[in-house]
């Protein structure tokens, strides 16, 4: 009988009616806190600035990454490598085929003309491999657009692990015959 009057009254309070006044909140979780945001101005600092400067030295976690040729395909002087910063080995080869496929290939194509899947079906073309252009360019060059992308391409950055992409590199080269 209680429980029958208990949803009587809770549903009778659920009639769609609006109110001016903030809803009852019954567990904050702290939902609302003191706080400083970002980029605010703070009177406990005496620049006033509520962001700190890290400490010198400091790395953020999984950011110390001393071989720039590696991860960034450029050496120490900001010029791009001239050439695969792995050893080309027949097991890289096959892993740089194999991501290829799954990666490039549905836009550039099995042989790297820039006919893929998606140009049939009406987008842009992309460069083809084969052109004496896109040989020319240097392996950190094409390392850098599978990281961080160029024009109409999205960044791999997130999808394709360092050494994966070196691997397609190295799998376009051959491509190339180079």
């Amino acid at each position: 009988m209680l429980t029958a009057l208990f949803f009587t009254i809770v549903f009778a309070g659920c009639q769609g009616s609006t109110s001016e006044k903030p809803p009852i909140h019954l567990n904050p979780n702290m939902d609302s806190q003191k706080k400083y945001k970002a980029q605010s101005y703070s009177n406990f600092f005496v620049n006033g600035s509520t962001m700190r400067m890290p400490v010198e030295g400091t790395v953020a976690r999984g950011d110390l990454r001393e071989d720039s040729g590696f991860y960034l395909g450029i050496d120490r002087n900001g010029r791009e490598l001239t050439s695969n910063a792995l050893e080309i080995t027949n097991e890289l080869l096959v892993r740089g085929k194999e991501r290829y496929e799954i990666y490039c290939q549905p836009c550039h194509n099995a042989n790297g003309d820039g006919q893929g899947l998606v140009v049939q079906k009406g987008l842009l073309p992309p460069p083809s491999f084969l052109d004496d252009k896109v040989k020319n360019f240097t392996d950190g060059y094409i390392y850098g657009v599978i990281t961080n992308g160029v024009r109409t391409m999205p960044s791999y950055r997130h999808q394709i692990m360092v050494k994966d992409r070196w691997a397609i590199v190295a799998h376009l080269r051959k491509m190339q015959g180079k």
